[in-house]
């Protein structure tokens, strides 16, 4: 089992910043990637970013080059940093884990943090 839990969620105004936060306990050692997907009122769940065990990160490409995905795994965490946020990019945002291993290959959730962008 993997626990998630999120933080750094908020109100923000256009051309603003966030940085969200992931922290991961329990079997970690069976986690191979970890990203953020977001969703917006009747939109469907959306990949916001990746990263792998291995370190490689993939972003859709509405948040190429705004959005940075990173690590320490001596915290176990994974890091969102937003910039230049717009309105658009407001939904709540949920931390993914997946996890394989000889005998199980899982996905586990956080809880969400809305992210607001309005003036």
């Amino acid at each position: 089992q993997v626990q998630l839990v999120e933080s750094g969620g908020g109100l923000v105004q256009p051309g603003g910043s966030l940085r969200l936060s992931c922290a991961a306990s329990g079997s970690i050692f069976t986690i191979k990637a970890m990203g953020w997907y977001r969703q917006a009122p009747g939109k469907e769940r959306e990949l916001v970013a990746l990263i792998t065990s291995g370190g490689i990160t993939n972003y859709a490409n509405s948040m190429k080059g705004r959005f940075t995905i990173s690590r320490d795994n001596a915290k176990n965490t994974v890091y969102l940093q937003m910039n230049s946020l717009k309105p658009e990019d407001t939904a709540v945002y949920y931390c993914n884990a997946q996890s394989s291993s000889y005998y199980s290959n899982r996905n586990y959730w956080g809880q969400g943090t809305q992210v607001t962008v309005s003036s």
